[in-house]
């Protein structure tokens, strides 16, 4: 947290606003070739003990929709997507649809923005959350015990998309065209997992659960001390469904049972994983995992493109399990709760933390 160390006389959220202020991120620190990271960036080393993934598991599962149109491939693609979100919350989908070229172009685009200058990038940095287009590094500076090694461009494209001349000409078309690709790609696994809790396929379609989204551009750059902080800090991910496009350079680690597991790269690969209000409309049937990125010991920088989808948050509406899953044999075992509070409850606080599923967990 932010404050004085008495002892050195360490003064960090004085650095953490000079820091802010200007406007570099980590890009620019990387880029003007320091040795050491500044103290702010430096995490506990309880919180690092574990950074090596000790699994013996090769990756999450890699799951091919070629045939996800065919009613004799479906099934089989269903239960597998249905295994994946139960057992991991998270897997790669191959043959999704989205051109390659295109996944190509969004990642080249993305890194391009990121290498601009810093008199260009500059423009865009602020801290202002949920709305528009940002530039920033760590959205939870202020709020988080330490800071981490990323920069992120943001957007929030639905259900008020930003004016095109809002996005940075350099990726503008690409960000605009991911959009369109990553929703497509979102609402056929959304009909898949649909179907793998016995609903009917347009079920979280009906929820409108495509229909709030976020872009996130995400630049890892090469860290002089890797071993000293993160890329990003452990958390889920607080909505119904993401998808995560990435370039070649590894980071992505995903917690399962008590390990961590690397992600690798899978050319032409979509990674899907489940948010927590999935797991609270699936009753716990399907699992919003922790995962997180180490800081990049690679001299080049690591690229991520998220894309959140949510449900359009409705006035005075009120969300938990969904009833059609709910019986005498399996009771809810979340409680209900507003947008307002899911929110509030997100803003709040650091990445690092799971509160709203253990807020409204019901003690049995």
């Amino acid at each position: 947290m932010a404050g004085i160390d008495a002892a050195s006389g360490y003064d960090r959220m004085k650095e953490l606003k000079e820091f802010d202020e200007s406007k570099i991120g980590v890009k620019g620190l990387s880029d003007s070739g320091i040795t050491s990271i500044p103290r702010f960036f430096v995490h506990p080393p309880e919180a690092l003990s574990d950074l090596k993934s000790s699994s013996t598991c090769a990756s999450i599962p890699v799951i091919d929709l070629s045939g996800v149109n065919s009613a004799a491939h479906r099934r089989k693609i269903v239960e597998q997507v249905k295994e994946a979100a139960t057992t991991w919350g998270f897997f790669q989908v191959i043959n999704h649809g989205a051109p390659v070229p295109e996944l190509e172009e969004t990642i080249n685009a993305i890194k391009a923005f990121h290498e601009q200058p810093h008199e260009v990038k500059s423009k865009y940095y602020k801290r202002d959350e949920g709305q528009g287009v940002m530039y920033a590094s760590n959205n939870d500076l202020y709020r988080a015990n330490a800071a981490a090694w990323h920069d992120s461009l943001q957007a929030w494209t639905a259900p008020t998309p930003p004016k095109a001349e809002d996005i940075p000409e350099v990726c503008r078309k690409e960000m605009v065209a991911w959009d369109k690709l990553a929703t497509e790609v979102a609402e056929t696994v959304m009909e898949l997992l649909s179907q793998g809790l016995g609903l009917e396929a347009g079920k979280l379609k009906e929820l409108k659960c495509s229909n709030s989204r976020a872009f996130v551009g995400h630049c890892y750059p090469y860290c002089p001390q890797p071993d000293l902080t993160v890329g990003i800090t452990s958390h889920t991910d607080p909505g119904v469904v993401t998808v995560l496009l990435q370039n070649h350079v590894p980071g992505l680690q995903v917690k399962h049972g008590d390990e961590w597991v690397n992600v690798n790269p899978v050319p032409g690969g979509l990674i899907i994983n489940v948010g927590d209000f999935l797991q609270i409309l699936s009753n716990g049937e399907y699992k919003s995992v922790q995962h997180r990125v180490l800081a990049n010991s690679y001299r080049k920088a690591r690229i991520s493109i998220v894309m959140f989808f949510n449900i359009e948050k409705g006035k005075d509406c009120y969300y938990g399990p969904l009833p059609e899953l709910l019986s005498l044999e399996k009771p809810a075992i979340y409680g209900k709760f507003t947008m307002q509070e899911y929110l509030e409850n997100f803003y709040c606080k650091g990445l690092d933390s799971k509160s709203m599923i253990e807020k409204i967990t019901i003690q049995n």
